[in-house]
């Protein structure tokens, strides 16, 4: 009887003296599995730092280009103006060698000639800058990306393309009516 105790007794010690040095061994694991989470949480916060920063790259490529097409558009405004002025040159003076009359309706279509070109000049002068439509997307686009971002928790990169590219769309279409509404773009 005294052995079956005994026996009992070291059985009960030698048991839970192996399950705390379980609880230990778990501890461990559990404190490695922790620091591999943390780690693969910032190597995904890394991951949709250069997917923002890729966005910013294509962005700004895509600023350049629309820059380059309105410096051309520009340019081909400027360059059809100068021919209407050329145009319209000659004919003022073969019709002030008319008469007299002549002159004076030629003096007449000089003056509105010139309110046509200064008018278009003013224009020009409106158009400088961001236009609404511009400023609606870049507004759009990164107030999306980053509710995208914070809204979706198991994939936010994904979460910013995706809120970036409905709010982008969003915006131009606010800008665009802004633009509309302040004349700066007909129809």
């Amino acid at each position: 009887m005294i052995m079956k105790k005994l026996f009992l007794t070291g059985f009960a010690v030698a048991l839970i003296l192996t399950s705390c040095n379980k609880d230990e061994k778990i501890q461990t694991a559990s404190l490695e599995q922790q620091k591999l989470d943390y780690q693969a949480r910032q190597i995904d916060i890394e991951k949709q730092k250069l997917a923002i920063e890729k966005e910013k790259i294509n962005f700004e490529r895509q600023k350049d280009s629309l820059n380059k097409v309105t410096e051309e558009k520009e340019a081909e405004r400027k360059a059809e103006a100068n021919r209407v002025a050329r145009k319209s040159t000659p004919k003022r003076s073969s019709s002030s060698g008319n008469s007299g009359g002549g002159s004076s309706s030629s003096s007449g279509s000089t003056a509105s000639n010139s309110g046509t070109s200064n008018s278009a000049g003013t224009t020009a002068n409106q158009k400088k800058g961001w236009s609404g439509a511009a400023k609606g997307t870049v507004i759009g686009t990164v107030g999306g990306a980053a509710a995208g971002a914070i809204i979706s928790k198991k994939n936010p990169g994904l979460g910013a393309v995706i809120g970036g590219v409905a709010g982008g769309a969003t915006g131009y279409t606010i800008g665009r009516a802004e633009d509309r509404k302040s004349g700066r773009v007909q129809k």
